[in-house]
């Protein structure tokens, strides 16, 4: 699932981000959402979250467990 739309992002689910750093490799960075950044209900970018050990990316990916 894509990580484009916020109502499908939860704080607790698990996501790949690209770390503002890796935006140019794309390097994906798993992690635990903590708090969802973004406002408006869909970014084409991807949504903004900030992750439980306190890096900031955007969504590309959730995981399903």
């Amino acid at each position: 699932m894509n990580g484009q739309t916020r109502s499908a992002i939860k704080p607790g689910i698990t996501v790949l981000v690209v770390l503002k750093q890796h935006q140019s490799s794309g390097k994906l960075t798993k992690g635990v959402v903590k708090d969802v950044l973004t406002k408006s209900p869909n970014h084409p970018h991807g949504i903004k979250v900030r992750l439980m050990d306190g890096q900031v990316g955007r969504v590309k990916e959730i995981v399903e467990e």
